[in-house]
């Protein structure tokens, strides 16, 4: 659930499922080749051109807890994320991101970091998925977690 205001009253939208929401964005901004895959590549797109970065995706694995630079990377990403007003999102199960972005023979490595770029505006996925981050940058959760749902 979140809650909107509305003239000063409080009404709550439903969001049945950010990760289904999440989902569909990626699928949909992948077709469309406005998905960027990669630490270093969003990097560069976020040094290059910071105002076609619509959402990003940050995800972990078992090793990253003991990858330092990784760890530096993902604060890096999310202050420049903080600083633009551009919402993010963590998922925690970094197989199942690479496989939506890439297919099967994705790397792994390379989906730690997922950009969603040049947003267009009939997507209602992504535009849930702003709202979902909203309302908890509101609860004080600047990185929400996800869940992406399975096949």
């Amino acid at each position: 659930h979140c809650a909107v205001e509305t003239n000063g009253r409080a009404s709550v939208c439903r969001m049945q499922s950010p990760g289904k929401s999440l989902k569909e964005a990626l699928v949909c901004a992948q077709s469309e080749g406005r998905l960027t895959v990669g630490v270093y590549e969003s990097a560069k797109i976020m040094t290059d051109d910071p105002d076609s970065v619509s959402f990003c995706v940050l995800a972990t694995d078992e090793e990253f807890e003991c990858d330092i630079a990784l760890q530096i990377h993902f604060t890096l990403i999310q202050s420049f994320c903080f600083d633009n007003d551009i919402s993010i999102v963590r998922v925690s199960d970094m197989q199942r991101l690479a496989e939506l972005v890439g297919g099967k023979t994705q790397q792994l490595e390379d989906a730690h970091c997922v950009l969603i770029t040049v947003r267009p505006a009939d997507d209602p996925s992504l535009e849930k998925l702003h709202l979902f981050c909203e309302e908890s940058r509101r609860l004080n959760d600047w990185v929400p977690e996800i869940s992406l749902p399975e096949r």
